[in-house]
């Protein structure tokens, strides 16, 4: 089982306290190994106000959504689906019937776009790990990981290249754990 993003239905205007409750409920139930993150999708917006002074401010990008990355298991799933706040699953039928995730470039380019990345920082990108390339012209190439730089959300990846090992610079968003 592996741990993929879902989106989440909830009361419009919700989202935030619905995020703060799947929290606190994987935390207490004991979840946290199955419900991992939970993501309010919002992006920067500035707004120019009548007195022409411009102002930053945050927008929900999916009123009414949340994301959560988890491993989908039938308690995980039941956990989620019962919050106060989550009205269901986006992709499921009905009738039982468990959500499909999110391809892996359409959170990358929503967590982009809020400066995030798929991979927990902390968690999954680690130097010495080895990691998959997914995207770019070393796509299909495994390498490990010879540094990190998170303010750049690049990754210094050690692969072999005709037969010598070469430091290759990629985005974060173009790995997958191998």
């Amino acid at each position: 089982m592996e741990k993929l993003w879902y989106v989440v239905n909830t009361y419009s205007g919700h989202e935030s306290k619905v995020q703060e409750k799947l929290l606190s409920r994987a935390q207490t139930m004991g979840f946290q190994d199955y419900i991992f993150r939970v993501v309010v999708p919002e992006e920067t917006v500035t707004e120019t106000l009548k007195d022409g002074s411009v102002k930053e401010k945050k927008k929900k990008m999916f009123p009414g959504y949340i994301l959560v990355e988890m491993i989908m298991t039938d308690e995980a799933w039941y956990i989620v689906r019962n919050t106060p706040g989550v009205t269901g699953f986006i992709g499921s039928s009905g009738k039982g019937a468990k959500p499909t995730p999110l391809l892996p470039q359409e959170i990358d380019k929503i967590l982009s776009n809020m400066g995030m990345t798929r991979m927990d920082v902390n968690k999954d990108l680690v130097v010495g790990n080895k990691v998959n390339i997914t995207d770019g012209p070393f796509k299909g190439m495994i390498g490990i990981i010879d540094n990190i730089d998170i303010d750049n959300s690049t990754l210094t990846v050690l692969i072999d290249l005709f037969g010598q090992e070469t430091p290759v610079e990629v985005e974060m968003s173009q790995v997958s754990l191998s």
